[in-house]
């Protein structure tokens, strides 16, 4: 619990103070006496009770008026948020090339797209303060996640991916468009595209040049990332329920991933182990920082009003006790 103005609560130091000065100054006399004489007797007589009570229920409520104005909050939770001006945009192939199992993980084989997600996890976990969305393709391009900050709900995204999910085939220019077009009107200091692939452009209406043409017009720089061992690749294959290997070509067009990259003043990786595609995503780490602007944003749930409306009741309650059964003659 946090207040809001703690110095008021200082005004509590006066009630004592106040109480005593009032107590020394003794009350009005109910009636006037021609002499003392005629009530000598009355000498010892002790403080009503009930006054004692009045005046105890109006203290309690100066007390808790002063601590309301204080204004007592509960803070249910405090966030400092950094904007670091870099909006990106992953776009990940989900073509059926991506089963290839051409990456080792602790002794144990991984699928391309396996991979993929597990490096994009922890790239977004090193990113906590960048706005990050998500594009699928494979024959054609889906928005998988907008742009987002709650990175929880990306990561939910990412897992959500799976191959054969989208009709097959390599649509690398309409990936990289839809990609783009998510980055399009934003004014962010700094806009990139992580695009990866493991084929060639053989799908869309929009060729990959003309695609990474209009990311350099509209400021957008392009990380292209090949995925896939050169040479041949293990693709798993099944008989009778059994898990084969059949080697297939790695047919990784990277003398337009490269060209795509030059063009946007991005930078062309090529991922063929599990240790280099780490480091890759390392690097992109490394070259997009920027400065940030700290802005702080805490949630509070006020407490003034559970102060304010039992402060005003027992003042209620004082003011009829003291006017009605308990009321003292003039």
């Amino acid at each position: 619990m946090t207040l809001a103005h703690p110095y008021l609560l200082l005004l509590l130091l006066l009630l004592p103070l106040a109480a005593w000065l009032k107590g020394k100054r003794g009350k009005p006399a109910a009636f006037v006496y021609s002499s003392t004489q005629l009530v000598a007797g009355l000498g010892g007589a002790t403080r009503s009770r009930t006054g004692q009570i009045l005046a105890a229920l109006r203290w309690l409520v100066l007390a808790l008026f002063i601590v309301a104005l204080a204004e007592p909050r509960f803070s249910k939770s405090e966030t400092t948020i950094r904007a670091s001006g870099v909006d990106i945009v992953v776009a990940m192939d989900l073509s059926g090339s991506m089963e290839s199992e051409d990456f080792e993980v602790r002794g144990e084989r991984v699928n391309r797209i396996n991979m993929a997600k597990a490096v994009l996890k922890q790239f977004v976990e090193k990113r906590p303060n960048d706005r990050i969305g998500l594009v699928a393709f494979a024959g054609k391009a889906y928005i998988a996640c907008p742009l987002t900050i709650d990175h929880d709900f990306l990561e939910q995204n990412i897992d959500r991916l799976k191959l054969h999910m989208i009709e097959d085939g390599t649509a690398i220019g309409s990936g990289l468009s839809a990609a783009v077009n998510r980055l399009r009107d934003l004014k962010a200091k700094s806009k990139i595209v992580i695009l990866m692939t493991d084929g060639q452009n053989n799908q869309g209406k929009i060729q990959p040049i003309t695609a990474a043409e209009a990311a350099e017009a509209l400021g957008v720089k392009v990380y292209t990332i090949g995925i896939g061992m050169r040479g041949q690749a293990p693709m798993p294959v099944y008989f009778f329920g059994q898990k084969r290997y059949q080697m297939v070509p790695v047919d990784i067009d990277e003398d337009t991933l490269q060209k795509i990259s030059d063009k946007t003043g991005g930078k062309y990786y090529r991922a063929d182990n599990a240790d280099r595609f780490q480091q890759i995503y390392a690097e992109i780490d490394k070259l997009e920082k920027t400065e940030v602007d700290v802005k702080k944003f805490t949630q509070h749930t006020e407490l003034m009003a559970l102060l304010v409306a039992p402060g005003l009741l027992l003042l209620f309650l004082e003011l009829g006790l003291k006017n009605t059964v308990w009321r003292r003659l003039p």
